[in-house]
């Protein structure tokens, strides 16, 4: 067999033969490279297609997980964000538990404080124990409180506590008031045994016989006894008196002072505190007396007053 290739361009010719035998040579040779180049080409389209198709999948999972990763964040960003506040719910929490407790320790000092002012007995207001409740309990239906229910219930109960330690400020003020002003206001018999001898007002003088006006009252008691103070105050006077003999004045204060007069010896001196039934002079029977006994005068603004209601205001 003859195959002519013809060159139109340059007028040129080639001429090849091919003989049986060179042809069955040839073929496998030309199947082989046919086969490759038709490998190469599949494995080619092939490699491609698989490229295309499976390129949008994988794209597709890696913004999953992308986005699977970005809420995860974003959770452990709220459970931190939520885990703080409630760190700081309960932080606030003990701060108002611990003002709450001090306001119930100031509360029973004060309570402790009236009890002994008022005196009381200690066994019935016992503000170192809890108060006895109780009864019988009834089941209900009943939720846990909230926050916010929690929060009111604590401030509720720190605006009582408030109120009730005012309150209790104002009441011990005025018990204290009204135990100073029993301390200091005259009350009572200068001493402890003996008899009223002879009243305020006019009188037979016991040494002229005439009517004259008796400025105090006389107690007669035994000679030695002790002569106690009616009141608290300061001594502005421990001296001896014509007609009084040794005497004793107390300043009381809010105008009030008292006088002892006729004692056989002073126990105190002028600048001394004295307390209410404090011993401060001796009965006796110096000055212008008869015998022994205890001359008591009140004075009240600088005035001589019937000292008959301080003496029984205490009786």
């Amino acid at each position: 067999m003859d195959i002519i290739v013809i060159n139109h361009k340059r007028g040129r010719t080639w001429r090849f033969t091919l003989s049986l035998r060179r042809t069955i040579t040839w073929l496998p040779v030309v199947c082989m490279v046919t086969l490759l180049v038709s490998l190469g080409f599949g494995s080619g389209y092939l490699s491609a297609r698989f490229q295309v198709q499976h390129a949008p999948a994988s794209a597709t999972l890696n913004q999953l997980f992308a986005n699977w990763s970005e809420e995860a964040r974003q959770q452990r960003s709220v459970v931190a964000e939520v885990k703080e506040e409630a760190t700081r719910n309960a932080a606030a929490l003990a701060r108002r538990i611990a003002q709450l407790q001090a306001q119930v320790m100031r509360l029973n000092a004060a309570g402790q404080r009236l009890t002994e002012i008022a005196g009381l007995d200690s066994g019935e207001f016992d503000f170192a124990q809890p108060p006895g409740v109780g009864g019988p309990e009834v089941a209900e239906a009943a939720s846990e409180p909230r926050n916010d229910e929690l929060t009111a219930a604590i401030d509720q109960v720190d605006a009582q506590l408030s109120d009730r330690e005012r309150q209790f400020r104002v009441l011990e003020d005025l018990l204290l008031s009204s135990r100073i002003q029993s301390e200091v206001r005259p009350s009572g018999w200068p001493v402890e045994t003996g008899w009223i001898s002879s009243l305020f007002g006019v009188r037979t003088d016991p040494f002229t016989g005439r009517r004259t006006g008796h400025r105090g009252i006389d107690f007669a008691a035994p000679v030695g006894a002790e002569v106690k103070a009616v009141a608290a105050g300061i001594v502005t006077d421990a001296s001896v008196h014509k007609g009084y003999g040794k005497l004793i004045e107390i300043n009381h204060g809010n105008g009030y002072a008292t006088r002892y007069a006729h004692n056989s010896k002073l126990l105190v001196q002028v600048g001394d505190k004295i307390d209410k039934g404090q011993a401060i002079a001796l009965v006796g029977s110096t000055g212008r007396s008869t015998g022994a006994h205890v001359h008591f005068e009140v004075l009240f603004n600088g005035l001589l007053v019937n000292p008959e209601r301080y003496i029984q205001a205490a009786r």
